[in-house]
């Protein structure tokens, strides 16, 4: 139910635009989207000159206030339920969380509670406040990091178009089963769903165009740590794309590495886990080498219960004041314990060429 509006966005007309349409000034100075100035027009408040309601017909001066101002609005339909999540900035436009892996962001069939969508909407009922919870994008379940809810229409429209425009910068942490033949380049492949399993995702060329840019950070035995920016946002895109050049992420149940399969063992539904250990009198199709490798695969898999993937950073301008907004998150402790394990290994292990026991 609306009881009110949220606080005015206001421009001030420079000398320049003297005599320009209200309706200019809407649109290419205060960037309102055609369904968004269509909604203010039917709103009371919706968009005022001075003070004063008027037509997006009228001509403006210089040191005009123009107004808009958004119905306050709930999510009626989320259940509000007290859980934590970690706040990295919240303003009255804007709330930026570090999301939590194995929490879902909005509810869905069959998870109608213990989404980040609930704590949010009981935080915010806590303190009073009004706001439908809308994210401007999302993370897969087991994904943790950084994720922006705008608190109205106008801040979500106008993250979401500079996401359109590529000028949003999302950055991931991701470990992956062995090295990527080159060290950084981008991997353009298009994605659509699996026709065998609708909830997977795969390659191929009628699916829709995907670009992931990746760069390794780190090279351990049989493991790296990469980061990546998205350029496009498909459904488990970074999880498929990683996948494509033989470097699935650690831990991940749906897409593991293809050796699994060689040796008769089926991919998993989504969240599950991958055998501790790989029995060798089940793998007889292959040699010494990718039994080897396969074991390796196995102990990595066991060693988190989730795919290593982070949304670490998020850098964008702010939808009102237009300054740049960047924002990380630590690394959560099952990543860090994965990174330190595989840092271990990689101190521990022979110089390439080395003999351990050349004296």
């Amino acid at each position: 139910m609306t009881t009110g509006y949220y606080s005015p966005i206001t421009y001030q007309v420079p000398p320049s635009e003297d005599g320009w349409l209200l309706k200019t000034i809407l649109q290419k100075r205060m960037d309102v989207s055609r369904k968004l100035l269509s909604r203010l027009k039917m709103t009371e408040q919706g968009i005022m000159l001075n003070g004063e309601r008027v037509y997006i017909s009228v001509r403006v001066n210089a040191g005009d206030a123009v107004q808009i101002r958004m119905e306050q609005e709930t999510s009626e339909d989320i259940l509000p339920q007290p859980l934590p999540f970690e706040i990295l900035y919240e303003d009255e436009h804007l709330l930026v969380v570090n999301k939590a892996a194995g929490m879902i962001v909005h509810p869905t069939h069959g998870h109608y509670t213990d989404t980040l969508a609930n704590g949010v909407v009981y935080y915010w009922a806590q303190k009073g406040e009004q706001f439908r919870f809308r994210p401007v994008h999302r993370l897969d379940q087991e994904t943790s990091g950084v994720l922006v809810i705008a608190k109205n229409p106008y801040s979500h429209q106008h993250i979401s178009e500079q996401m359109i425009a590529g000028t949003v910068d999302k950055r991931y942490n991701a470990w992956v089963h062995g090295v990527p033949p080159v060290l950084s380049g981008d991997i353009d492949g298009p994605i659509d769903r699996d026709p065998a399993e609708p909830h997977r995702r795969i390659v191929t060329p009628d699916g829709y165009p995907s670009l992931t840019r990746y760069e390794v950070k780190e090279v351990y035995p049989g493991a790296a740590k990469v980061e990546l920016k998205l350029e496009s946002g498909r459904t488990h895109q970074i999880r498929v794309h990683m996948g494509s050049i033989g470097c699935p992420l650690i831990g991940d149940g749906m897409y593991r590495h293809p050796l699994y399969s060689k040796a008769g063992l089926p991919a998993g539904e989504p969240g599950a886990r991958v055998p501790e250990r790989v029995q060798l009198e089940r793998v007889a199709e292959l040699d010494a080498g990718e039994r080897a490798q396969l074991e390796r695969i196995a102990e990595l898999d066991a060693s988190i219960s989730r795919q290593a993937l982070h949304a670490v950073r998020l850098s964008f301008q702010h939808p009102v004041l237009r300054t740049e907004l960047a924002f990380e998150a630590p690394l959560p402790p099952d990543l860090a314990l994965l990174q330190a394990k595989l840092q271990r290994e990689a101190a521990a292990a022979p110089a390439p060429g080395c003999d351990r026991n050349e004296r």
